[in-house]
């Protein structure tokens, strides 16, 4: 069976909760459904509050305990003054975070991207777990090098599910910008609405420490990220390498 997107399946849009349900838990699913099917994309505002209270017959006080739920799970964003968004996604850069790179002193600079290879590929267990796909089905496999100032920073190899992401088989890279999650908004229709990293440490081989400008077998910070999509479905894998003399690593602890 082929991944595609059933953005119906993610929520209800029943005219009455069902038993058990609270009135605000029925709400908060009925607008989840609405946002995941497409009637509100990312980024647009919700009609006002007392607006949407009337179309669907409840207290102004249920809504908003709707709107809160669907604020805590990253579906929405509150915008001071201007009322309730639809999230618009993660843009991209946040990879960054992770390690430090002086060029010119500019910490905020976003790296260029250079698509190294791009290819139609198997997907081995782990990858078809992930995406909810069986063993062998076709996913689209990216290298991808980032660079600052002209210097290769980070080295990626992301998988994506198809056909979600046919429209990039063939699209010239050339084209594609820096930032891939607005790419994927743009092309094939899919936010980004989070992402998990696990970070963990190892050696550069010679092929990896080549392109990264190092010495085979120099240590490096993995970062593998899951990234979900509005309905919460894992939409990409990604492995980032990067030079662990560079990574840096701030919590704060309360």
């Amino acid at each position: 069976m082929d991944f595609a997107f059933s953005p119906a399946l993610a929520g209800t849009h029943a005219d009455q909760p069902a038993p058990g349900q609270s009135r605000y838990g029925w709400l908060a699913a009925s607008l989840r459904a609405r946002i995941t099917q497409g009637e509100w994309v990312p980024g647009t505002a919700l009609p006002a509050e007392a607006a949407l209270a009337r179309e669907h017959g409840v207290a102004l006080g249920t809504l908003r305990q709707a709107l809160a739920l669907l604020v805590a799970e990253g579906l929405l964003e509150r915008q001071h003054g201007r009322g309730t968004f639809v999230r618009a996604g993660l843009g991209g850069a946040s990879m960054l975070r992770f390690f430090r790179f002086r060029h010119g002193g500019d910490l905020t600079a976003t790296p260029t991207s250079t698509i190294l290879s791009r290819q139609v590929a198997s997907a081995g267990p782990e990858t078809a777990d992930a995406f909810g796909l069986p063993v062998g089905a076709s996913v689209l496999e990216l290298q991808r090098l980032r660079s600052l100032a002209g210097e290769p920073c980070l080295l990626e190899q992301l998988w994506l599910p198809l056909p979600a992401f046919d429209a990039l088989k063939d699209s010239d890279t050339a084209t594609w910008g820096d930032l891939l999650y607005p790419l994927y908004q743009r092309l094939c229709g899919v936010t980004v609405n989070k992402a998990e990293d696990d970070l963990r440490f190892g050696l550069l081989n010679r092929e990896q420490a080549a392109l990264l400008r190092l010495d085979a077998g120099h240590p490096c910070v993995q970062v593998n990220r899951r990234a979900f999509d509005l309905t919460g479905r894992c939409i990409e894998l990604r492995t980032t390498l990067g030079d662990a003399f560079a990574f840096q690593y701030t919590a704060q602890v309360r």
